[in-house]
């Protein structure tokens, strides 16, 4: 098949998410890319984690801004999806990732893959955090024109964010084509919901996302990015609008694909490139379709 199938935060239905074991799983079992999501740790690192707390994903609590990596590799990240990872994948300790070692990891399994990185805002560092990603890039021989990075450059990295501000500022040093702009739908009475609550995280990483759209679109049609990164629903909701960035040549990786039939439905579309927790599955079913 032509299209392209992303793991989302790695294997994530067979290993828990944004760890050693999910992606070396997607990378075992032949997904085209992997995404990641990343965070500055306390001693400015940047890890491989989605959520800016590590409360649903560890034996621990707290933001992941407020622990060293160190204190971070510490935890266990094993049990958002309960299962015996196998020696070769990691030990307990070994499961949280800074994207320095997500790269060393692709660079042991020596095969082409694709990299998608999703820069989390809202961030207590602001814009240091793609900083620390630039450096790390530029660690790994990451060209900003072309997106290939790796010893060999068989890295293909994109950077994303739900957040406007960052590709507008990522955009000063790389090209607009690896940039993917994230939308998703977000009712603005759920984030007031959340301030009115004293739930001030969460409403702020809420207000990014309703902000998403309206700002992503504008960005996405003044070209300050080459790739439309929307939702499955919203995609569905907005076909004419998705449709008509595709004729004009824009690429789209859309998220998360787990259900064959949204994943014909966008392939149907024109759609090249599906983030999905199970690719392995998808991309069987939908050749057996």
């Amino acid at each position: 098949m032509d299209t392209l199938f992303f793991a989302h935060r790695g294997s994530s239905h067979k290993y828990s998410e944004n760890t050693r074991a999910a992606y070396l799983q997607a990378i075992d079992e032949g997904a085209d890319g992997i995404e990641c999501d990343v965070h500055l740790s306390k001693d400015g690192i940047v890890v491989c984690h989605h959520d800016p707390t590590v409360d649903r994903t560890s034996d621990s609590s707290g933001l992941v801004a407020g622990y060293t990596l160190a204190e971070m590799k510490a935890m266990d990240f094993t049990g958002v999806v309960p299962s015996i990872v196998p020696a070769e994948y990691g030990t307990e300790n070994e499961q949280l990732l800074s994207l320095g070692e997500l790269f060393a990891l692709i660079e042991e399994r020596g095969k082409p893959i694709g990299l998608a990185i999703e820069i989390k805002h809202p961030s207590p560092y602001g814009h240091l955090l793609e900083k620390g990603v630039l450096q790390v890039l530029a660690e790994h021989g990451f060209d900003p024109q072309t997106g290939t990075a790796g010893s060999q450059g068989q890295i293909a990295v994109t950077l994303m964010s739900f957040e406007p501000n960052s590709l507008r500022y990522l955009a000063r040093t790389v090209s607009t084509a690896l940039l993917c702009q994230l939308m998703t739908e977000v009712n603005p009475d759920y984030v007031q919901q959340l301030i009115d609550s004293g739930d001030v995280g969460r409403a702020g990483v809420y207000e990014v996302l309703y902000r998403s759209v309206p700002e992503g679109i504008e960005l996405i049609n003044a070209g300050g990015a080459g790739i439309v990164g929307s939702g499955v629903a919203w995609t569905r909701a907005n076909e004419h609008l998705v449709r008509r960035w595709l004729e004009q040549g824009l690429k789209a990786r859309i998220w998360t694909v787990d259900r064959p039939a949204d994943a014909q439905f966008l392939v149907d579309l024109g759609v090249g490139e599906l983030t999905s927790n199970r690719p392995a599955e998808l991309r069987k079913e939908l050749e057996l379709s």
